[in-house]
């Protein structure tokens, strides 16, 4: 196979993240780009396009494409292979997955890509062999950035015994214009700084040179002379800390270079500090009219040893309006009849109106709802269910740590619901403090070492009904098996338990239906096994 490009667009057709990697003109892959979105279709699953030139082999994530452009003789069997290994990295460099967080990351995923593709030929790696190479160290980076820092620090020394030799003559040439030397009643104990930005300077039997020497002298000794008469401190007493110089040097640069960048049309997107907390993906912002948002929130305790100790599924109904005048409206849902989810209607709903016809409406329908909310919207719509019943439960995990010898083996399995497909599953097993990775015998899907908080992260891009099951067997010291939990779990799905769909927008103005946009989420809140 020969893959032209790899890149991640967006569904207008932006790109991300592009990696060409034959010799091929700037214009021609732009223009393959550019004309990928109006060849796919709606409704389909990750699959190939073909033109007349080149293929298209392609994988939605959310709302963006994982895009390969290959040749037509190209096998499509290693076309398909090589898109599956790029989007198992793409979630291990990016922590939200729209096109903020694929910017951010969008060196960190060019790397990747090269170590996957060579010359348009895919290498025979894995995801853990990936991200150890693009973490690995280059010996001759750090040796020129010791060469870089043995330059600076003979710098420094020089700038110091400069200091020192201009300092020196200033005194010699003080002493010599007014023929004696100062007697040491005349003089304060101070230092003379050396004005070059460093903590280098002159510690003097005087540096106060006050009224009572008589002697007149230049120009920088009479400013520091004036300062300590009126009070203020030295200045040495307010110079900069030592290497701030260095630093300030350092940022200026940096700007410099970001500025040129910018020159060049470049979009530079700036370092934001994370808030505290627990992150989550944020959803990009509504582009349709009017946008309803069905979020669940689930929170599960279940016991290491079978059954549930708590099972809570919390689920909203918001809408959120652009525009003003489309605020006059009702919304028609349809429920899917679970005996067991209990709804409730904002306090401003027409209760009778949602309960004989399942339309939500305002109690005053000359009131309309209000337009331009930050967030999430407003809120129209809440529900609540809660079970003890084991078989509602989405995804299950069963631990197994077994003592044999001075080694600890154990083997943890899952079993998934068929009722929903589960995306970006991340099992984290806490482990006793190790000085080494666990030795991972066997797994289904991919694992990484948190070697700070001590966590094994077992990660399952998608489970469907090709994968309802599977597992995962590590060897650790021999250890407690209560070291093992509580393990955590987290991941999303596009269908809820409450199977609410908007069937319709109802204009109370009469005309033709406004034109709206439903997203589903199904996320894990608090997802314990203890």
């Amino acid at each position: 196979m020969v893959v032209l490009a790899a890149s991640i667009i967006s569904k207008s057709g932006k790109a991300l993240v592009s990696r060409q990697f034959v010799d091929m003109s700037r214009i021609r892959i732009e223009g393959l780009l550019a004309a990928f979105p109006k060849l796919v279709g709606t409704g389909k699953q990750h699959t190939y396009i073909e033109t007349e030139n080149v293929r298209y082999v392609y994988q939605p994530i959310e709302a963006l494409y994982l895009l390969l452009v290959t040749n037509k003789q190209s096998n499509i069997l290693e076309d398909l292979e090589t898109l599956r290994l790029l989007s198992k990295l793409v979630p291990e460099y990016s922590v939200s997955l729209d096109e903020e967080g694929i910017c951010k990351t969008a060196f960190e995923l060019i790397f990747a890509f090269d170590e996957v593709i060579s010359l348009g030929h895919r290498e025979s790696v894995t995801v853990a062999q990936v991200k150890q190479y693009c973490e690995m160290e280059s010996h001759e980076e750090r040796l020129h950035k010791l060469v870089m820092q043995s330059k600076i620090n003979e710098t420094k020394d020089i700038m110091k015994r400069k200091a020192s030799e201009i300092d020196k003559s200033k005194i010699e040439k003080n002493r010599g214009d007014k023929g004696g030397f100062m007697s040491m009643q005349s003089m304060g104990s101070g230092r003379i700084d050396s004005g070059f930005g460093s903590d280098s300077g002159i510690s003097s039997s005087g540096s106060g040179f006050g009224g009572g020497s008589g002697f007149g002298l230049s120009t920088d000794m009479d400013s520091f002379t004036s300062s300590k008469s009126k009070g203020r401190p030295a200045a040495s007493a307010t110079a900069p800390p030592k290497g701030l110089g260095m630093k300030l040097g350092k940022t200026q640069r940096a700007n410099q270079f970001l500025e040129s960048l910018k020159a060049e049309g470049e979009v530079i997107l700036e370092d934001v500090r994370p808030s505290a907390g627990p992150t989550r993906a944020a959803a990009p912002p509504p582009t349709d009219p009017i946008t309803l948002t069905v979020d669940e929130k689930l929170n599960v305790t279940l016991k290491r040893d079978g059954g549930v100790s708590n099972f809570d599924v919390q689920g909203t109904l918001s809408l959120q309006i652009l525009n003003q005048e489309d605020g006059l409206i009702q919304v028609q849902i349809e429920t899917g009849g679970n005996p067991g989810v209990l709804f409730k209607t904002h306090p401003n709903i027409n209760k009778e109106l949602f309960s004989n016809e399942n339309i939500l409406g305002l109690k005053d329908p000359n009131r309309p709802f209000p337009a331009g909310q930050a967030g999430d919207g407003v809120g129209l719509l809440k529900w609540r269910m809660q079970s003890v019943d084991e078989s509602v439960v989405p995804l299950t995990i069963n631990c197994w740590p077994s003592v044999s010898g001075t080694e600890t083996y154990v083997s943890i399995e899952y079993e998934a619901s068929s009722t929903f497909d589960l995306q970006n599953v991340v099992i984290s097993v806490p482990l006793p403090a190790l000085r080494e990775a666990p030795n991972v015998k066997q797994i289904d899907g991919e694992w990484r070492y948190d070697s700070r908080n001590s966590i094994l992260e077992w990660s399952i891009l998608l489970i469907d009904n090709s994968n309802r099951s599977g597992s995962m067997e590590f060897v650790v010291p021999p250890v407690d098996a209560s070291v093992f939990f509580p393990i955590s779990v987290r991941f999303t799905a596009a269908s809820t338990f409450s199977e609410l769909k908007v069937l319709n927008v109802l204009p109370l103005r009469g005309g033709p239906s406004p034109r709206f946009a439903q997203r589903t989420l199904l996320s894990t809140e608090n997802y314990q096994v203890v």
